[in-house]
């Protein structure tokens, strides 16, 4: 892969800009099997600030990690009707192992629930083994016919959390659970805003009896399924004999969910916040908080770079000093520019002789002149303040492109013009939801769960209707 420090205009053409900057930033390479990726070590620095961070409020939770086999027997999968529906289009299969054909195909991993409740079978036979929650971090494989780096590929990383509970109430709060918590890793981590809601029947996760998710709004005005958490009722405990004897001495099956989170967030970050120089990192993901540029170095600037830096560290700041002189100051700040370093600290001569620094915020270009005494209580908070701008600017773009539509005629008039969210009365009906999506390659995003209730009339049909739900066109 070629770096050249350039980056394709965004506004001209959002896709190639989303290449050029996935490439330059130097965040992932395409792999050579078709559909998957190499994720370069800044990219997978970004991925172990949101998994240390997952992993944290995971286990305040009580969850426990554990890992699971990558191949699955065919047979695990096809015990689930709904279930290897859904991933049959998508999954790769191991026909042969050791020279020899296997006498059952093994599915490569898309989701891990049946291999998983196999064992939860064997783990569980009282009510005392309840609730058994395990969490696995691994990777999934499913044969996309459409690619791209990080938002849609044939192999991917994430995490995925399933329960087992002794009560459907006590299940659904941790499906609750799930979808709040990813609420807050995008908000208070990557600083993207989104909807949480729940999915229509015809868009939920297979072998769930309801799916809730997050949908985020990217720059062309698609939305973006980000991440979801299922209630699997007892549509998997009944087919894989996952019982319980109760308190009363019944025999009753579980009642069970599993939701997920990936390396799409990492894609859905770029997209949502970078400009035309690059990428635009939220303070709290970024590998480098804060790039020391030091302008024609010279041993007095690098003895006070170092200094700073130390400083900087102590107070657990991410920070690099860059003092590389064989490249132009320009080229060096178009390349922490590109790489979307939150804070550029400029050091030369003149800041050395006046005792003062210069700051360049990367998400607004503002420049800020700081006393060198007072840039390790300046930065922790500039960096707070940058985190707190860019989700401001996001959620407002967000609710900028969320248009309301009483008629099927002004909804499609909407997406022709304007894309973004749609919001409307409607009945959910599978027939409705296919003709929408024929009509305008466009489909339900969500019923949000925060909404007020409200009296309206179906979009399409004018009958009395009472839920709101979110339609856009998809990546």
């Amino acid at each position: 892969m070629a770096f050249n420090n350039k980056i394709a205009p965004r506004s001209v053409d959002l896709s190639d800009w989303y290449l050029s900057v996935v490439e330059q930033a130097g965040l992932a390479d395409y792999g050579p099997v078709k559909g998957t990726m190499i994720i370069l070590p800044y990219g997978y620095a970004i991925w172990e600030k949101i998994v240390a961070f997952m992993d944290h409020e995971i286990k305040q939770k009580g969850v426990e990690n554990a890992y699971f086999p990558l191949f699955i027997p065919e047979s695990f999968l096809t015990k689930e009707k709904k279930h290897v529906e859904g991933f049959a289009p998508e999954c790769a299969y191991v026909t042969i192992g050791g020279g020899e054909t296997l006498t059952e195909r093994l599915v490569v991993r898309p989701t891990s629930e049946t291999i998983m409740y196999h064992t939860y079978a064997k783990l569980i036979s009282s009510h005392r083994d309840l609730p058994l929650v395990m969490n696995q971090w691994n990777n999934v494989v499913r044969w996309e016919k459409r690619t791209f780096p990080f938002l849609r590929t044939s192999e991917f990383l994430w995490q995925e959390g399933h329960g087992a509970h002794a009560t459907k109430e006590e299940n659904y709060e941790m499906v609750e659970w799930g979808i709040r918590f990813y609420e807050k890793t995008f908000r208070d981590l990557l600083a993207v805003p989104g909807i949480v809601g729940k999915k229509s029947e015809s868009e939920k996760f297979a072998g769930a009896d309801s799916t809730l998710t997050y949908e985020t709004l990217m720059p062309s005005g698609k939305a973006l399924q980000s991440c979801t958490s299922h209630d699997l009722g007892q549509n998997f405990s009944k087919t894989f004999e996952i019982k319980f004897q109760d308190k009363d001495g019944t025999s009753k099956f579980v009642w069970q969910n599993s939701w997920g989170f990936s390396t799409r967030s990492i894609g859905a970050m770029v997209l949502a916040h970078g400009d035309d120089k690059g990428l635009v990192l939220p303070p709290r993901v970024a590998p480098i908080q804060v790039i020391i540029l030091v302008i024609r170095p010279t041993e007095k600037l690098d003895i006070q770079a170092k200094k700073i830096a130390s400083e900087l560290k102590g107070h657990g700041i991410r920070v690099k000093i860059d003092s590389d002189d064989t490249k132009s100051v320009g080229y060096r700040i178009n390349d922490a520019e590109i790489r979307g370093i939150p804070l550029r600290l400029e050091l030369g001569q003149r800041e050395l002789d006046q005792n003062q620094l210069t700051l360049a915020k990367r998400n607004t270009g503002e420049k800020l002149t700081f006393s060198v005494d007072q840039i390790v209580s300046q930065v922790p908070q500039l960096l707070e303040t940058i985190h707190n701008e860019m989700l401001t600017k996001a959620e407002n773009f967000l609710n900028e492109n969320i248009r309301d539509a009483t008629s099927y005629e002004e909804f499609k008039q909407i997406l022709e013009t304007h894309r973004g969210f749609v919001r409307v009365f409607w009945n959910q009906s599978e027939e409705s939801e296919t003709k929408i999506k024929l009509d305008c390659k466009c489909v339900s995003r969500c019923l949000p769960l925060d909404q007020e209730a409200k009296q309206g009339k179906d979009f399409q049909t004018g009958e009395p209707s009472t839920t709101q739900w979110l339609f856009a066109q998809a990546y």
